[in-house]
């Protein structure tokens, strides 16, 4: 018997079963997407538990809130204020993106492929057109050791722009040319959409991260005390909510029909089109975030004084757009990842009237979202072990500055206390007199 328990244990501590362990996400994406596919009345939109509030709202608020205890506050607020940082997964999210699928989808369309459908490609640009996604990019930043705080600001900023910036790209990609049957060419419902994802992003986004920073600061040591309850068991609160959110939206697609309106064909197309995407995006955000120019151009920091004028000034505007490795992480996930959550409402608001094509819209941007999140999560150990040394820093600089508050704040005590003393000592020789 001892001996069948030591080789079961080391059956369970090898390195492939560890492996297959750490696939646990993908075990029970499957099982939600096959509940999704025959019972999808029960998490979609207008189902049986309302997806839309109870895990469109509460799961992605629940990630935030988690942000929010975790974050420390001086240092989310620097990261909000990194415009260089914010314009650059802007561009690459917005017009970099949308562009080069757009170049994509008019090569297909040119192709007169009859497998596949000219609304399934209508639905690719839209995709690209979305803003990057809510939740799934801090999970991924977070695990991968990345910098969550920066990818929290640009989830924020990215999906309030996304309200206004989407639709005008839509616009401007289909108002002529190949996709011009696609154009929605009306404002309906514009407003009730810029409503919505203000709603959307309040809610789900600011609230719950608000709340967690105020916990944080006057709770700290029962925050401390949660946050190491999760650390020591393991649980990863952020990926189980990131499920739930994916079940949401398969159970939505499936509801309307959106895989069966398409030839298989086309799926496959899709599938394989939208793997490529990612990769391509990925590895774009990778050259824009680390230029190798730059380095190359500026290999030694300036001295003022000794280097030549143009040399200081140059190095000055430029060498901040060559991001360090946590950051690029951050901008890696962002910049490629593209939004479900507020992406069916961005195209259901300007396409619904269209009930026919709507399910033939959605696919593209249902199936990039799981492929992101499943090709990313292969990414998460990657970039996890290339950024370790700067992860440990970052450790070393907070554990020192955290030393440095607790000792000002002793030393405060410590004033106040003797202040007290004294006072004392004073009133009773007053009251002896």
């Amino acid at each position: 018997m001892a001996s069948l328990k030591t080789v079961a244990g080391r059956i369970w501590t090898h390195p492939v079963t560890e492996y297959l362990k750490g696939q646990w996400f993908f075990y029970c994406l499957a099982v939600f997407i096959v509940i999704a596919r025959f019972a999808p009345n029960f998490a979609a939109d207008g189902g049986l538990i309302k997806g839309e509030y109870s895990i469109g709202y509460g799961a992605v608020a629940w990630i935030f809130l988690q942000s929010g205890l975790s974050m420390k506050t001086r240092r989310l607020m620097a990261n909000m204020g990194n415009w260089r940082a914010h314009s650059t997964i802007i561009l690459i999210s917005f017009l970099i993106t949308s562009s080069i699928v757009y170049g994509f989808c008019c090569a297909v369309k040119a192709a007169n492929d009859d497998n596949i459908d000219d609304w399934v490609l209508i639905g690719l640009i839209l995709t690209a057109t979305c803003p990057t996604t809510v939740a799934s990019n801090v999970v991924m930043t977070t695990n991968a050791g990345g910098n969550d705080l920066l990818c929290v600001c640009e989830v924020f900023i990215g999906n309030l722009l996304g309200a206004f910036i989407t639709p005008a790209l839509v616009q401007m990609f289909t108002k002529s040319g190949p996709f011009q049957f696609g154009n929605p060419a009306t404002g309906e419902g514009i407003g009730a959409l810029y409503g919505r994802v203000m709603k959307q992003v309040g809610l789900s986004v600011f609230v719950p991260l608000f709340v967690g920073q105020v916990i944080q600061n006057v709770l700290p040591k029962p925050t401390a005390i949660y946050l190491g309850f999760l650390k020591r068991f393991h649980l990863k609160i952020g990926s189980y909510m990131l499920l739930l959110i994916m079940f949401s939206t398969f159970s939505t697609a499936f509801k309307q029909e959106a895989f069966t309106s398409v030839t298989h064909l086309c799926i496959i197309f899709l599938c394989f089109f939208n793997l490529g995407l990612y990769l391509l995006f990925t590895g774009i955000c990778y050259l824009l975030a680390r230029p190798f120019f730059i380095k190359k151009l500026f290999p030694a920091e300036p001295v003022k004084g000794e280097s030549s004028t143009f040399y200081y000034y140059s190095y000055k505007i430029f060498s901040p757009f060559y991001y360090n490795k946590r950051d690029t992480i951050c901008i890696m996930f962002c910049g490629a990842a593209k939004t479900a959550a507020l992406g069916v409402s961005l195209i259901t608001s300007q396409f619904g009237n269209q009930k026919t094509h709507l399910g033939k819209l959605l696919v593209p941007l249902v199936l990039y979202q799981s492929e992101q999140v499943i090709v990313a999560s292969w990414f998460v150990p990657i970039f996890k072990k290339w950024c370790q040394d700067e992860q440990e820093e970052d450790q070393v600089e907070s554990a020192k500055a955290d030393i440095e508050k607790q000792t000002s704040l002793n030393y405060r005590e410590e004033e106040s206390g003797s202040e007290n003393s004294t006072d004392g000592v004073a009133c009773n020789e007053f009251s002896a007199k």
